[in-house]
């Protein structure tokens, strides 16, 4: 009898089995990674740096003048010289307390200052928002945007995050 010689290998069947099998895991992991949601954060992140970095200057800023930075109509810092310092400018000119004032990662939003002299508050946009515990309200509007007249989504979307001067609350 003749015995018919096999070549070893993989079938077309146990190919397309193992293809799909690791497609199966792909998409699990992918899922369970959210790479969307781990940009988010990182933005968000960077958001909160950002605002903890400007509320140092302008405590900086109180040490040196006895009062707060005045705000702009359309919520900037106005630096020394009554100069408008815009977010994301470098202005050391007018702004010494850093090389530039910082700017939101995304480019549709913005950061918000308002002051009043004596007190201020900086809003930003989480991404996250009632992700994030640090949110304002479970990521609604901060409740001090409307008592002091500012549009809820004047950051670009809802302002759900804020830092201020220690004699007041965002």
């Amino acid at each position: 009898m003749l015995a018919i010689k096999r070549d070893a290998g993989f079938t077309l069947i146990e190919m397309i089995v193992v293809i799909g099998v690791i497609a199966i895991l792909s998409a699990m992991l992918i899922a369970i990674v959210d790479p969307v949601s781990q940009f988010q954060k990182a933005r968000d992140a960077q958001r909160k740096s950002d605002l903890s970095q400007v509320q140092k200057e302008l405590e900086q800023y109180y040490q040196d003048t006895g009062h707060y930075p005045v705000s702009t109509s359309s919520y900037q810092i106005v630096g020394l010289n009554s100069v408008t310092v815009a977010w994301g400018t470098s202005n050391t000119n007018n702004w010494p307390y850093a090389n530039q004032l910082p700017k939101d990662p995304d480019t549709t939003r913005t950061y918000v200052y308002f002051a009043t002299g004596q007190s201020y508050w900086l809003y930003a946009s989480l991404e996250r928002s009632a992700k994030d515990p640090s949110a304002c309200n479970a990521g609604g509007a901060c409740a001090n945007l409307a008592t002091n007249g500012i549009v809820a989504t004047k950051c670009g979307s809802t302002c759900n995050y804020g830092v201020s001067s220690p004699n007041t609350t965002p």
